[in-house]
């Protein structure tokens, strides 16, 4: 893109901050369209599995009701409790909502189509995204209130517990592509599956890697069955109980970012990214964000499969899944997968 702006007569510097700008709308703009349709999408899953009939009342089939919401809390006061630390009270939601859109500049969409192509986009991911954990207790401190900060804590120690096993598993699918950049993770994985599948799960190894992957997924955003941060008997709606407005937007807005986060990790890190399922020639005539939209759209409809189908964990079971369940058996993994490519990709070298 900046070689397009210098061509047409711009200075080098200003194309490239101009470039740059454009490439951050680009991702940001249908990222928050995307937000608002999968919200409904969501919801309409849910009303499905319950065999009800979910939003069909503002705008066609209730296409519209997801920018009803998004309205109606626009217009609504903006309360500060007369207790709380303004400053941080304000500052909480704005760290959720910035971390969550930070990540997406090294999400490849397709071949080259990335905003940062750096060598660490991985490592990258995982430093930003566990920085999501800082508006969660940020908010729950400055409400000044006993719920939100029990809840703040909760969601604290859901996120770092899991943080750990996902470091894990990363390692392993690095390992296996021997780079931390996204695209070359991807180009990685093009007919790994005997010659044929485009994708590490099919690998006997990376599979179970990718199941734990897929829960730790919906622990870190703590969705259905992980939603300790939301239970609705004790903890109301959790940290974020003490706002509204476009303060609560924001924390609204940062969730479903980070879900479909998730679900594109799962896409690129295990199912291929934007190459198609399998590789043969004429699948490559359809532009691969399409193959990449798809993918993430059929993660998030798991997620939403699991949100209306499994009941929720009690705190000691997620506890008990990330630290005595997940977190040896990606350890043990590690040791397996490295253990596995020294005797069969390194053993000649050695």
């Amino acid at each position: 893109m900046t070689e397009t702006f210098i061509s047409w007569g711009m200075d080098p510097n200003w194309a490239w901050f101009v470039a740059t700008i454009a490439g951050i709308l680009l991702i940001a703009l249908p990222l928050m369209l995307s937000v608002a349709m999968i919200i409904y999408v969501d919801r309409k899953v849910w009303a499905a599995i319950n065999l009800r009939r979910g939003p069909n009342v503002v705008g066609p089939f209730g296409l519209l009701q997801s920018f009803a919401d998004g309205l109606k809390v626009f217009l609504q006061e903006t309360i500060i409790p007369a207790a709380a630390n303004k400053g941080l009270f304000l500052l909480a939601p704005i760290i959720t909502f910035t971390v969550a859109l930070l990540a997406w500049a090294v999400i490849p969409f397709n071949s080259g189509a990335v905003l940062a192509d750096i060598n660490v986009g991985l490592l990258y991911i995982f430093a930003v995204s566990s920085l999501g954990v800082y508006g969660v207790v940020i908010s729950g401190w400055a409400s000044n209130s006993k719920y939100p900060f029990f809840s703040s804590m909760r969601a604290a120690a859901q996120m770092i517990s899991y943080e750990v096993s996902i470091g894990f598993i990363l390692i392993c699918v690095v390992l296996y592509a021997g780079t931390f950049n996204m695209n070359e993770i991807i180009e990685s994985q093009r007919g790994h599956g005997l010659g044929i599948v485009n994708g590490y799960w099919f690998n006997l190894l990376l599979f179970p890697i990718w199941v734990m992957f897929f829960i730790s997924s919906l622990a870190e955003t703590a969705r259905v069955p992980f939603d300790l941060t939301e239970a609705e008997s004790e903890l109301v709606a959790g940290y974020q109980t003490e706002y509204s407005s476009m303060s609560f937007a924001l924390f609204w807005l940062g969730e479903y970012a980070n879900i479909l986060l998730m679900c594109s990790l799962n896409t690129i890190l295990f199912f291929g990214g934007w190459l198609p399922p399998i590789d043969w020639a004429p699948l490559y005539e359809v532009p691969g964000f399409i193959w990449f939209l798809l993918k993430t759209f059929f993660f998030f409809f798991m997620f939403s499969w699991v949100m209306a189908t499994v009941p929720r964990y009690r705190y000691d079971q997620l506890m008990r899944l990330g630290w005595k369940v997940f977190l040896p058996m990606s350890l043990i993994f590690v040791a397996v997968i490295s253990g596995w490519l020294m005797l069969t990709r390194y053993g000649g070298a050695a």
